[in-house]
């Protein structure tokens, strides 16, 4: 019985996450289509056909249709339930982490900090599925990222939270991964790093800080190359087909977010 006081919250949570996973897919497969969020009814990507109420419940309704159209019977992409699902596990997360990640208590940060992490957890899932499906890294979703995180280290800078001079390491350091990356964009042009991995690689900067953004984009790279072998020994891939780099920049973010400061530390206490 001592567990029900987490369980129903933990439920309620998975459930929201469930809702907002749906829409975060009706932002992916729009921004794909480059139509508008907000406007139109959702419709199935094979025949077009409207999709009733009942028909769109989140995780539920791919369950009992058997991940296939009502309409036509064509296959619903399987980015559907993922997406739901790893949404309402985020939230489930985001509930957990209140009283384990989230530190800041000093008003109104104490609401603010794990909203803002929400956030930016659903935009950074739109990005990587979009870059995994299409190879493409919607602008909207970057510019929507880099406007939360300057916003929100401003809030911090305004509180006395963070200091000035940390968010000009920031800036810098942004400076420089932005440098670097269009430098590899413009030498391969194109054929090594996309575009939209220069922009998205600002808010990223920003969000690791400085010098931990070094341990984001070093893993990314890292586990990019690995990646690409393995998928070009397992014949999933030839020698030059692309791969999204979008999604590793990412997975080295949230290292870097974890382990990122203690890296550094041993680094430097190794080098010295």
């Amino acid at each position: 019985m001592a567990i029900l006081p987490f369980l129903i919250p933990a439920l309620f949570f998975f459930i929201v996450g469930l809702v907002i996973g749906s829409f975060l897919n009706v932002v992916i497969l729009r921004s794909i289509r480059d139509e508008s969020w907000v406007t139109g009814r959702s419709h199935c990507d094979v025949c077009g056909a409207q999709i009733a109420w009942y028909d769109n419940v989140p995780l539920l309704s791919y369950l009992i249709l058997r991940g296939r159209c009502r309409h036509c019977k064509k296959a619903i992409s399987i980015s559907h339930p993922v997406v739901e699902g790893l949404t309402g596990v985020l939230f489930v997360w985001w509930y957990a982490g209140l009283f384990l990640f989230f530190k800041l208590t000093q008003e109104p940060f104490v609401v603010l900090q794990p909203l803002f992490w929400l956030a930016v957890a659903a935009i950074l899932m739109v990005i990587f599925v979009t870059d995994v499906l299409v190879y493409v890294i919607p602008d909207k979703a970057v510019v929507a990222l880099s406007a939360l995180v300057v916003v929100y280290q401003l809030a911090l800078m305004y509180s006395g939270i963070m200091q000035p001079r940390d968010f000009m390491w920031a800036l810098m350091g942004m400076a420089v991964a932005v440098l670097f990356f269009f430098s590899l964009w413009f030498i391969t042009r194109g054929r090594g790093l996309g575009l939209g991995d220069v922009k998205l690689i600002a808010p990223l900067t920003l969000l690791m800080g400085w010098p931990s953004a070094v341990v984001g984009i070093f893993s990314a790279f890292i586990i990019g190359a690995v990646i690409g072998v393995v998928s070009v020994v397992a014949g999933k891939k030839k020698m030059k087909q692309p791969i999204p780099f979008g999604p590793f920049l990412i997975i080295g973010t949230v290292i870097s977010l974890i382990w990122g400061h203690d890296i550094v530390s041993w680094y430097l206490n190794f080098l010295y």
